[in-house]
């Protein structure tokens, strides 16, 4: 590959791009593992609130968000569009229901970086920046920050609860 080419690649990146709500976001596509259909949801005691449950996915439990009410913001309905994606969120893999996912390619130079102050309800913390298309703007999401380290902690207590779960019922079996 020569330099020319290799330099442009290193200009793109590549957004799994959603809305939730009225709002667009976008998430690095390396953070994400998957976009599956949206299935039912196994509810889970103690949870937050923004925790709809888990789920089994490919033999491993993976915990539900409800990124609106996580993020504080106004919800729409959910339709055939709204899906789960599956992302790595340091070291826990989420579900975040979201609507009309999509893979797209943008230029670096149309990231500017994250607005000093937070952008409607959502928490500035959660934004790595945001992204200038030709007839909209995308809120680029940082994934490691949208839970904190205690809320991490704690969805991996409940994925590693829902996997003793499945256990016990396997051995019932």
């Amino acid at each position: 590959m020569d330099d020319d080419k290799r330099f442009a690649l290193n200009r793109e990146m590549q957004l799994v791009a959603f809305k939730v709500g009225r709002e667009e976001f976008g998430v690095d596509v390396k953070k994400v593992e998957g976009v599956i259909s949206l299935v039912d949801v196994t509810r889970m005691p103690r949870a937050p609130e923004f925790v709809e449950g888990i789920i089994n996915l490919r033999g491993k439990i993976v915990a539900v968000v409800d990124l609106a009410s996580r993020l504080g913001i106004e919800t729409s309905d959910r339709t055939s569009k709204t899906r789960i994606v599956v992302v790595e969120a340091r070291d826990v893999k989420v579900g975040l229901v979201v609507d009309t996912p999509e893979v797209i390619n943008i230029r670096m130079e149309d990231v500017e970086a994250s607005p000093t102050l937070t952008t409607g309800d959502i928490e500035a913390s959660f934004i790595r920046g945001v992204v200038k298309l030709d007839d909209r703007l995308l809120i680029l999401l940082d994934v490691d920050r949208v839970l904190s380290e205690e809320e991490r902690s704690g969805i991996g207590e409940i994925e590693a609860a829902g996997e003793e779960e499945r256990g016990t019922q396997s051995e019932g079996d």
